[in-house]
């Protein structure tokens, strides 16, 4: 039985995944680890938690807080990352520009990437940094 929650994909395999599936991953796991931080630092009253988790997860956000990883990537996640950007959306929610947005997707393929191949330490150091100022 496959464990979903301890994946460790072969690099290889990876190469061989839609871009736009690994950000429709990474979205899913993003937002978890939204969620899990705003619960874990009483953030928002239970009735706001929707709430709370959309202004962080929107594109528009995600493109700000990515801003503080981006000298952190290594050069394969940097390619990732470019890979994810420069997928051409299908459409653009109103409250995003399209950069963006491309930005918000190529964060999000980065993080369904790094989730497939098990590196969850990775994933919790980039969403530290760009979640930190919050936290403060």
């Amino acid at each position: 039985m496959t464990d979903y929650f301890h994946l460790n994909t072969d690099r290889d395999a990876l190469l061989s995944l839609s871009t736009l599936g690994l950000a429709h991953l990474g979205d899913g796991v993003y937002e978890l680890m939204v969620r899990s931080w705003l619960i874990l630092h009483g953030k928002a009253k239970a009735r706001d938690l929707h709430r709370a988790t959309v202004s962080y997860v929107s594109a528009p956000a995600q493109a700000e807080r990515f801003e503080k990883i981006h000298p952190m990537l290594s050069e394969e996640e940097a390619g990732v990352f470019r890979r994810g950007r420069n997928t051409a959306p299908h459409s653009i929610p109103r409250a995003a520009s399209r950069a963006q947005y491309q930005t918000a997707t190529g964060l999000e393929a980065l993080f369904g990437w790094l989730y497939l191949q098990g590196r969850t330490e990775r994933l919790n150091e980039l969403f530290s940094v760009m979640i930190e100022e919050v936290s403060q």
